[in-house]
């Protein structure tokens, strides 16, 4: 989001005539990735936290400028005391807890994105609340995943949100919670939709909009498919299964609130808003068309006992109880009678630790540069058109799912 993005979006609002809705905003441009290497810098103790936190002052107040005109709006000074926090924070000695930090720091660009957009709404003729969703959304102490507390939150909610959106426009932060030591947690990186279904969900509304720089669900991501199609209408299961393969454009765990109350789901696109966009709801039917999901940068780790015996379940439950520890996901996986296979996220710290760790009680071989596609309702003709020049290391297939693991030809070990 940039300040063409805040005027659009007040168009949008405009011509929607609503005067009862929430707006969950999220960060703005790619500033939680400059925040996150703000977080990383401080904690590892590098000597340019001051320079990385000027570029991000200055992008935001670039974008104050092109929006308000008038630099005496109170809205400037509203950012300035926000990234006061952040300085109070630099200002100390890094501690032992990395996540805890992260939260505090990363955060911040929610907050800062929603005073921008409530200032501009009210500038612009729109009546509209700043609302903190840290007053609402109710999490443990899991810094950086938070597990939301649905019984408090929804009660508070009730209680004290659904008022005020019932007779104004409310504009929140996606992402973020708080814990009930008052410190503020995130949700997971993208997780701005699933803070909208969680508001959602407990306001009771009549439907979810989430706008887009796509024209809706597509059945490719463009960066890897030079033709894609909308797919104008998801069931909720399989958009569930989609985002759990990793289907970016939404966050894995909108689907689950929304459903449970049958509150539909409308993924539509910010730049063509009249656009038909997406429709996400309890109707079952198959895709229209094969949907296709890659994820690059795999590492394939093949997990075998130092004996030959048999891969049991009690092998299984240890070897699942080390990636729950070491927080590494397991995309797709094959078992068989003495190996365990998985395909995961390369993330180089973290999977050198969870490999010593295996390495302890098994032999463990592993290849890194892979890549992993997920065909929903395929056939062989999707599966030959995404593997030309590549080698396979693993196909897994169910009724309507096939996931391969695989590495161009050409690749140099």
């Amino acid at each position: 989001m940039n300040a063409d993005a805040v005027k659009n979006l007040a168009g949008i609002i405009k011509k929607s005539g609503h005067q009862s809705l929430l707006i969950v905003v999220s960060a703005m441009g790619k500033m939680t990735n400059k925040l996150e290497e703000l977080s990383n810098a401080y904690n590892f103790g590098e000597d340019n936290t001051h320079e990385l936190l000027e570029e991000i002052k200055a992008y935001h107040f670039n974008i104050l400028n092109d929006l308000f005109p008038n630099h005496q709006h109170p809205v400037y000074n509203d950012v300035a005391n926000t990234f006061v926090e952040i300085e109070w924070l630099l200002e100390e000695e890094a501690n032992d807890a990395p996540d805890y930090i992260y939260d505090q720091i990363v955060s911040i660009g929610e907050v800062i994105s929603t005073k921008i957009v409530a200032a501009y709404l009210n500038e612009d003729g729109t009546t509209a609340t700043w609302v903190d969703a840290r007053n609402f959304i109710h999490t443990d102490n899991t810094y950086r995943e938070g597990k939301v507390d649905w019984e408090k939150t929804e009660a508070d909610i009730q209680r004290n949100l659904l008022p005020l959106v019932e007779k104004t426009i409310a504009v929140t932060q996606g992402f973020i919670g708080n814990t009930s030591e008052n410190f503020t947690t995130t949700l997971g990186r993208e997780g701005s939709d699933y803070s909208a279904a969680i508001f959602t969900s407990c306001l009771n509304a009549t439907a979810l909009t989430i706008w887009k720089d796509v024209p809706g669900v597509l059945n490719a991501d463009p960066k890897w498919f030079d033709q894609t199609e909308r797919i104008p209408q998801l069931s909720y299961h399989d958009a569930i299964e989609l985002t759990y393969y990793g289907a970016t454009v939404i966050h894995p765990k909108t689907i689950k609130p929304l459903q449970n109350k049958n509150i539909p789901l409308y993924v539509k696109s910010f730049i063509i808003p009249e656009g038909e966009g997406t429709q996400i709801n309890s109707v079952i039917s198959k895709l229209p068309v094969p949907s296709f999901i890659f994820k690059v940068n795999q590492v394939l780790i093949s997990i075998l006992p130092k004996d030959f015996s048999f891969i049991i379940e009690e092998n299984l439950s240890d070897i699942f109880s080390l990636f729950h520890q070491h927080k590494i996901k397991v995309n797709t996986m094959l078992n068989s009678a003495i190996s365990f296979s998985v395909s995961v996220d390369d993330d180089a710290e973290k999977i050198s630790k969870l490999i010593a760790d295996l390495s302890v009680r098994y032999k463990v071989k592993y290849n890194k540069k892979l890549e992993l596609v997920t065909i929903r309702y395929y056939n062989q003709d999707t599966i030959n058109r995404v593997t030309v020049n590549k080698d396979i290391l693993l196909e897994v297939k169910s009724r309507h799912t096939c996931q391969i693991v695989m590495k161009d030809k050409s690749a140099v070990e």
